[in-house]
């Protein structure tokens, strides 16, 4: 796949999640924000803030590591590397089917303030939609983000903006279950 295609493609994906935090949750009441799923799981604000919490670790790695590449602006053909195919497909809601355990600092508490938690991530993911339109004239196979649970492995931009938000994909459709 091509650059411009691939970050159009996630740029959609951007789009639809803000438009269901501003349609869906922004609009829910505070009892039905704050409410444990039917399975004990998560409430609405509970999946957003753990959302919260990963795009406070990658959305400053990614504004800074764009801001020092050199622009590149040709649609060059991106290749996925091995960590970045199996986090993605890991992760992604139709073809990861294991349940995941959530790390210690990205569980969230139950007691939020919803309100605040759904504007956060508002505003997180107009940010990543400005991440996504200066990443377009990067080179994005070369751009390298350390992941979250070890610094010490990294992902190029285009797989690591794939993993954030299919694991947005994954947490706003549990989100939406509680609805």
């Amino acid at each position: 796949m091509d650059k411009i295609s691939l970050l159009n493609q996630l740029e959609n994906q951007v789009e639809n999640h803000l438009q269901q935090a501003l349609v869906k949750f922004q609009n829910a009441t505070n009892e039905i924000s704050l409410k444990p799923s039917d399975s004990n799981g998560w409430s609405i604000a509970q999946c957003l803030e753990h959302l919260n919490t990963y795009s406070h670790y990658y959305l400053p790695l990614f504004e800074q590591e764009i801001a020092k590449s050199p622009d590149k602006p040709e649609a060059n053909l991106i290749k996925s590397s091995w960590l970045g195919r199996k986090s993605i497909e890991s992760m992604n809601p139709e073809t990861g089917t294991k349940k995941f355990k959530a790390l210690k600092n990205h569980i969230p508490v139950p007691d939020l303030d919803a309100q605040a938690v759904i504007a956060e991530f508002i505003s997180h993911q107009e940010r990543l939609l400005q991440i996504i339109r200066l990443a377009k004239s990067k080179d994005i196979q070369q751009i390298k983000i350390p992941i979250s649970i070890a610094k010490f492995l990294k992902l190029n931009l285009g797989d690591a903006l794939q993993f954030l938000i299919v694991h947005n994909e994954r947490h706003i459709q549990q989100a939406n279950r509680n609805l």
